[in-house]
């Protein structure tokens, strides 16, 4: 049997998307999923996604890690989803979708490249030691580290997402350094269990974190830079609860191709 993917990239993280509108989504084959996700034996990617049809929505998102296994929300994989149901013609600028966290809302380019996606609400921020732990549809901890670009990321982020606290469920593990005008984030993926290129619910967190940590309040658009490329997150924080949170960026085609 041959499947028909597509491999899409948002700011470097890249996912395997599969149309699946047809037929109701079942009998996953887990190890498959990661077979194709493998950057040396498959496709290559941080995770697959099915788009499936909902009867109250205009589609419905499931997402799968790079390690085969159901995942909690992933934001630049949401991203990339609805440049794909443009491209199928399932929703033209603007679309309300369903996803493990609940619905999105996403509006999107003319071109089809640029996708504005509405996050979820978030009202509890905790500390460990010096870092921030939140849930942006993902569980993320936040860490502001100096000369980041040299940092090694994936040894400490690993540290940190194996230790007593967060081994047996995991968290995404991101390390934040303050540039004045930008931010520049790293971040250590649970499900990869390696550094990506960009993470969506991540940079959304180390938004928040950070404004937090600043103490700001109102209306807050922040720049951020990953390694795959620029990020803007908006939010409006009143010191207790950030909503209309919006994770905007990249969202394009690679290739399409056949896989038996």
């Amino acid at each position: 049997m041959k499947i028909n993917f597509f491999k899409y990239q948002g700011a470097g993280n890249d996912f395997i998307l599969i149309d699946h509108t047809m037929s109701p989504l079942k009998n996953i084959d887990n190890q498959l999923v990661e077979q194709l996700c493998h950057r040396r034996f498959g496709i290559g990617a941080d995770g697959l996604m099915f788009i499936t049809k909902h009867e109250n929505y205009d589609f419905e998102m499931h997402y799968f890690n790079a390690d085969g296994k159901l995942g909690s929300m992933c934001g630049n994989g949401g991203r990339c989803i609805v440049a794909f149901a443009k491209q199928l013609g399932i929703i033209e600028r603007e679309t309300n979708f369903l996803a493990v966290d609940g619905p999105h809302y996403a509006r999107i380019s003319e071109n089809g490249e640029w996708v504005d996606l509405q996050m979820i609400d978030v009202d509890t921020i905790t500390k460990d030691g010096e870092a921030y732990v939140l849930n942006t549809g993902s569980p993320h901890y936040v860490a502001l580290q100096s000369d980041l670009k040299d940092f090694d990321v994936f040894t400490e982020g690993k540290n940190i997402r194996y230790n007593g606290t967060y081994a047996e469920k995991g968290i995404n593990v991101n390390f934040v350094e303050d540039k004045g005008d930008h931010l520049f984030v790293r971040t250590y993926e649970r499900g990869v269990e390696d550094e990506t290129y960009a993470c969506g619910t991540g940079v959304t967190a180390v938004a928040m974190a950070m404004a937090k940590h600043k103490d700001q309040t109102g209306h807050i658009k922040t720049a951020i830079k990953v390694l795959g490329g620029d990020i803007k997150i908006e939010f409006d924080y009143d010191g207790k609860e950030f909503t209309n949170v919006f994770l905007c960026g990249p969202a394009k085609l690679v290739f399409e191709g056949e896989v038996e």
